[in-house]
């Protein structure tokens, strides 16, 4: 099972170091983990995805409540959420496999950002699990450089009355 955690925390040094050592000492697996400012630059939002069986992952929300750098967690499932994933990836090209590229690009959306004579750079920002068939079908290319951002998710929008 896989979760997703939105975790609001306070924005200064060492609570990325905290919150990672809580995994550490416990044993919990990070699947992905992003880190940014919110619209209020004295707050972060970490999106940490985990995976584990059911307690597992009850603990894991159960420690974070407990941190005290922690505002506020929220957790939801995947199908609960809008997930995305940006990844670069830099790729060697020759006439041969070129147009190859480009209609994998075509395909799953991915755009072409920069190039040279030899080499081009691919940008996909997608759900996870497009970004991972993207570096799939470029695997048998020559492949020379990966960068991958990890799971930003937010929960679903729904309408709430009063």
């Amino acid at each position: 099972m896989k979760k997703i955690y939105s975790v609001l925390v306070e924005n200064r040094s060492g609570v990325l170091s905290k919150l990672a050592g809580l995994f550490a000492r416990r044993a919990f697996n990070i699947d992905s983990l992003v880190v940014g400012e919110t619209d209020d630059p004295s707050v972060s939002c970490m999106t940490i995805v985990s995976s584990g069986d059911a307690h597992t992952l009850e603990q894991i929300e159960k420690q974070l409540n407990k941190k005290l750098d922690t505002i506020k967690v929220k957790t939801f499932d995947e199908a609960a959420s809008i997930s995305r994933e940006l990844m670069l990836v830099k790729v060697k090209y020759n006439r041969s496999n070129r147009r190859d590229i480009m209609e994998i690009c075509g395909i799953l959306k991915a755009e072409i950002v920069d190039m040279c004579k030899y080499q081009m750079m691919i940008q996909i920002c997608d759900v996870p699990e497009r970004v991972a068939l993207l570096l799939k079908m470029l695997n048998s290319i020559s492949i020379v450089e990966v960068a991958r951002t990890g799971t930003v998710a937010l929960q679903k929008c729904h309408d709430q009355e009063g």
